[in-house]
Parts: C-alpha cells; structure tokens; sequence
C-alpha cells in the first residue's frame, strides 16, 4: 500500500522593503503579520477567490480571531522571504492556518492564524461559503 505525499503549503515570495524595518534596520515584528497576510489573500486568490468579490457576492469577510507568531531570526532590507501558508483545522465558521516566513529555507518567523468568516454588515459569524482544500485529517 502507498501513501501519497503530503501536500506542500502554499508559497508566496515578497521582498523587504525599507518601509518594513525598524531603526535597527531588521523587519519590524508587527510587519509579518502583514507577510502572512498578503500569503493567505494569494493563497485564497490561487483558488480562484477574492476578498472582494466573496463581499460583493456573499457578504462575508475574514477576520483574524487570533494569533501566535513566534520570531527565530531576523529578515532585513531587500531579503527576498518566501511566506507559506498551510491549512491545520477548517470548520463551519472558523480556520486554523499555519504560516511561516523564510529566507532561503530558513525559518525567520512561525506561527498560526485563526480565522473567522462574519457577516461584512453584521459581524456575526457565519458560514465560510468558499470550498477551500481539505485540511489534513
């Protein structure tokens, strides 16, 4: 019997800019949580789905619930990261996404996101209406 590998996480590739480091000239901590943004709007876009047209169509918005991100190196100016994005948990309402941000294969920032679908006029949850992959089991 054969298993098949498992799925590699999605990969999005941005590069630093100097808008993103501090006075110490290294990524400012909250600016990954903007990477790890940008990664799972791509990610949803690599799905066929935007953030705007699943408002426009459904009503529905993504918010982020929680975060854990933990900081193991740091990224500088003009570093090219490669920021990955990888489905944990996937519920009626809510997701649990891992995400990482490396440079050259090493590991800069890691963490996880979760995510709520809400109603855009409400903010109530609701439903994710998007069929996204399945998460591993």
């Amino acid at each position: 019997m054969s298993s098949s590998p498992e799925p590699s996480p999605f990969r999005h590739t941005l590069r630093v800019y100097w808008e993103d480091t501090d006075a110490g000239g290294v990524v400012f901590y909250a600016n990954y949580l903007k990477f790890f943004e940008r990664a799972r709007t791509e990610w949803l876009r690599s799905f066929g789905h935007s953030q705007q047209r699943l408002r426009e169509e459904t009503g529905a918005i993504f918010i982020v619930a929680e975060t854990h991100i933990r900081y193991l190196r740091p990224a500088r100016l003009d570093d090219q990261l490669d920021v990955t994005v990888e489905l944990l948990e996937a519920g009626r309402a809510t997701m649990l996404i891992a995400q990482q941000a490396l440079r050259g294969g090493e590991s800069l920032a890691e963490g996880t996101i979760r995510i709520g679908c809400v109603d855009a006029a409400t903010l109530r949850p609701r439903r994710i209406p998007l069929v996204l992959p399945a998460a591993p089991p």
